[in-house]
Order: C-alpha cells, then sequence, then structure tokens
C-alpha cells in the first residue's frame, strides 16, 4: 500500500502544473507535499530501480502473464522517471556533486526528461491508483 501512495504523491507533484490548471482548488493540497519534493522523490528513484531489475529478473512472465509483466515494467519505469526529476537535487547534492562530468551529464538527461514530467507524472499517478487497486482489492 505505502508503495502505491508514495507513487501517488510523486506523480501529484511532477504534474502538479498539468493538475492545477485543471482544478485550481488542488494548489493546496500539491503545496502540503512540496516540501517533501526531494524525499520523495529519492524513494521513488530507488523502488523504480528496484521494480525495473525485478520486471527483467522476471521476463519469463510475458510469456504467460503478459499484462502483470507490463504492468510491473510500467510501473517501475513512472516511479525511476518521475523519482529522478523529483530528487535531481539531493541526487546532484548527495551523488553528483564530487564529480563535475558526471554532474554536467546528469542535467543534461533532466533536461532531457523534463518536457514530459507532467506525463510521467500522470503516469505514476495511474500506475499507483491501479497498484493498490489490483494488489489489494
Amino acid at each position: 500500500m505505502i508503495a502505491g501512495l508514495i507513487t501517488i504523491a510523486g506523480g501529484i507533484l511532477a504534474a502538479s502544473a498539468l493538475i492545477i490548471a485543471r482544478k485550481p482548488s488542488a494548489k493546496e493540497l500539491i503545496e502540503k507535499l512540496t516540501p517533501y519534493q526531494g524525499w520523495i522523490g529519492a524513494v521513488m528513484f530507488f523502488w523504480g530501480v528496484w521494480e525495473c531489475f525485478g520486471a527483467l529478473r522476471a521476463i519469463s512472465l510475458l510469456g504467460h502473464r503478459p499484462l502483470l509483466w507490463v504492468f510491473w515494467a510500467a510501473t517501475g519505469v513512472a516511479d525511476l522517471v518521475v523519482g529522478f526529476l523529483l530528487a535531481f537535487g539531493l541526487i546532484t547534492k548527495y551523488a553528483l556533486s564530487k564529480n563535475e562530468v558526471t554532474k554536467k551529464r546528469g542535467e543534461q538527461l533532466r533536461m532531457k526528461l523534463a518536457p514530459y514530467q507532467g506525463t510521467f507524472g500522470l503516469l505514476a499517478v495511474c500506475m499507483g491508483a491501479l497498484y493498490i487497486v489490483w494488489i489489494y482489492v
């Protein structure tokens, strides 16, 4: 349940511009989550790495449970990308700050992914909700 809720919270933060444009009353909720953005992103990033490796290890599921495998892989990718975008400040501060080359490459990757932040955010919200429904209902 926690994984689904973290995915939803991160997705809301990532898609905040799109959500506020359609529903201005959501701004209050998003402002409550904003101080925790970096840490939610860091948890999502590492959880996404774990999910992607898990999906790759279980690629045999693709033959007899393809929907489950695609769901698993899509959730992992959404968590990984949204987590990276939300936690980029923390990642830069703690992991990339010692090497200028890796810091610059990280910034280039973030710039390539940033235009898709809203899309990945909405995907993360959907995947988090589906995760909760699929696993717990």
